[in-house]
């Protein structure tokens, strides 16, 4: 059994926070660099050109990509022989205050829903762990704007809508953001499970590389076909129109009830962040 001291999380969750903040991950900067080698449209390609102006400047200057600094994410790995010496939720909580305040990001959580008062330190953070074998922590920070996820959508299909309706229901969603989540955007698609599962799924699923399709054939088939249909609306960079409406569309699955068909689609900016540290 390894010990793993709480205050070792705190440390990489505040390094993940302003690392993931101001630097975007090199998959996305390929990409973006590839669509606007391929994009046609005067306009699109302008402003591609900006956003890959803007990452190279938050690089240089070490300053956050984008003002919306986000909700911090934290995804977890634990593994069945790790003792964490210390209270987890309090350690991760810690270490986004801190990332927060020596990154000089954006505070932009509430402490209530309802009443709108700020927490003044970015906390709490949005926790997700997961049981692995073996004795390391896996820790991934995916600072999420609200800009996007604000135009995410979950809905409970019939089994018997099937493939078609999940596609439709996915194109109905990135039309309906249009150019508010900012795009050439990310597309998480989460199905299966349950309504909150298939949520979580989608999130998991923007935490994938962009030249990484899910290992089932059959669903990097499908991935590849709504990217093709996505980019066929025509909303372009911004929404000012061309062929880049978004990057990539990742999907994650998992088996659910013989009477349902749950589907999440979770949007994601050209911002993609998240950032990764073994512990």
């Amino acid at each position: 059994m390894r010990e793993l001291d709480a205050h070792q999380i705190t440390q990489a969750v505040k390094r993940l926070c302003i690392e993931a903040n101001c630097y975007l991950p090199e998959d996305v900067k390929q990409c973006l660099c590839q669509c606007h080698s391929q994009e046609t449209w005067p306009q699109a390609q302008e402003i591609l050109e900006r956003i890959i102006e803007n990452y190279k400047i938050a690089d240089a200057n070490e300053q956050p990509i984008c003002q919306d600094t986000g909700v911090a994410c934290v995804f977890l790995k634990i593994g069945q022989d790790v003792h964490i010496c210390g209270d987890l939720t309090e350690a991760v909580n810690e270490g986004v205050r801190q990332g927060y305040q020596e990154g000089y990001l954006r505070k932009s959580v509430v402490a209530d829903p309802l009443d709108r008062v700020n927490t003044g330190d970015n906390t709490p953070a949005m926790l997700y762990c997961e049981l692995i074998p073996g004795e390391q922590v896996e820790i991934t920070v995916a600072p999420k704007g609200f800009g996007s996820e604000n135009m995410s959508q979950i809905k409970m299909l019939r089994p018997s809508d099937g493939l078609q309706g999940v596609k439709d229901f996915v194109l109905q969603a990135v039309e309906a953001a249009g150019p508010n989540p900012c795009p050439p955007i990310v597309v998480g698609v989460g199905i299966g499970g349950t309504f909150d599962k298939a949520a979580y799924l989608a999130k998991k699923a923007l935490l994938r590389d962009m030249d990484a399709p899910n290992p089932k054939p059959f669903y990097a088939k499908l991935e590849e076909e709504l990217l093709d249909e996505i980019n066929a609306l025509g909303i372009g960079p911004q929404g000012f129109g061309g062929k880049t409406t978004a990057l990539a569309v990742k999907i994650e699955s998992f088996p659910t009830h013989i009477a349902g068909l749950p589907v999440a689609v979770n949007i994601n900016c050209h911002v993609a962040r998240h950032k990764t540290e073994v512990l």
